[in-house]
């Protein structure tokens, strides 16, 4: 799928009342309970990062337990709705944009990236969508990512999905609990992995006090 279908097929989704059912839906309930669960393991959170807010089921869910969030999200009729959506809070900021153009002079001590990464176009685009996140997160700090499993993004038509994500993002970070969540389709099975951005070494590099 290229870019201009992805977009397409984005823009055709957000125009349903409930897209991609993220409301009523059990499934998406329980991943978004999982997801929650998952991105307050570390306690409050300082700085987070939302990539991908879709209508901001999510974004509405995280919003209070963080002093700040920024979300991103490629589409602006998806940032729309969600501003929308949590009107309430003055603590977001918004961006449309992609992970792979985004940037902040802050570190994020969580940084949640959900059914996002499997919409680029191929290995390279996801390789440097992890480094940018990577780069992006503080010591310590968590990242919480989510996706279908790679059987079902290629049958979706996707370059890759879950398993071959959380081997590229194991390469920088530390996997720290994963939580599989199925339903009652073949496209109801995604797995959510939380991830620690290990701390530098307070011992110097000649091994002396």
């Amino acid at each position: 799928m290229n870019v201009h279908q992805t977009y397409q097929s984005l823009e055709r989704e957000l125009s349903n009342e409930d897209p991609w059912r993220l409301d009523d839906n059990p499934f998406e309930r329980e991943r978004h309970t999982q997801l929650l669960r998952l991105s307050l393991s570390n306690s409050a959170v300082s700085n987070g990062l939302e990539i991908g807010c879709a209508a901001g089921a999510f974004t509405e869910k995280l919003a209070p337990h963080c002093k700040r969030l920024t979300v991103i999200d490629v589409m602006p009729r998806a940032i729309g709705r969600a501003v929308q959506r949590t009107k309430r809070w003055s603590h977001i900021s918004w961006a449309a944009t992609d992970i792979l153009q985004f940037s902040a002079a802050e570190l994020f001590d969580l940084i949640v990236v959900a059914e996002v990464l499997y919409y680029l176009e191929d290995m390279t685009q996801m390789r440097t969508a992890v480094g940018n996140m990577v780069k992006m997160l503080a010591p310590g700090g968590h990242l919480v990512f989510g996706s279908a499993r790679d059987a079902t993004c290629k049958r979706w038509g996707h370059v890759a999905g879950a398993e071959t994500v959380i081997t590229i993002l194991t390469e920088a970070l530390i996997e720290v609990e994963r939580v599989q969540c199925q339903g009652q389709s073949a496209d109801e099975d995604c797995l959510l992995v939380r991830f620690r951005n290990p701390e530098p070494s307070l011992i110097p590099p000649n091994g002396r006090g």
